[in-house]
């Protein structure tokens, strides 16, 4: 795959979004990193199906605020790039 198509292409992030990855501009795979990496950091995955992300404040406001399953969460991810 050519750098900047795909999953590699950097795009623009929402303000919502950049309060959780930190970046103004980020390709989608360094997204769901950096996404992830606010999961393992806050502790954010249940503890009894850690397929289900309990969102904080912040990502809530991404992905709203009930428990979402990990699956789900790209496509609520996804709008929030531009």
């Amino acid at each position: 795959m050519a750098k900047g198509s795909g999953i590699t292409k950097e795009m623009k992030c929402s303000d919502e979004l950049r309060a959780v990855v930190k970046e103004k501009k980020i390709s989608r795979g360094q997204m769901m990193k950096a996404v992830w990496k606010h999961i393992k950091k806050h502790k954010l995955q249940d503890k009894k199906d850690k397929r289900v992300i309990n969102p904080d404040e912040k990502l809530a406001a991404v992905i709203g605020k009930k428990p979402i399953n990990m699956f789900k969460m790209a496509g609520k991810l996804s709008k929030h790039l531009s």
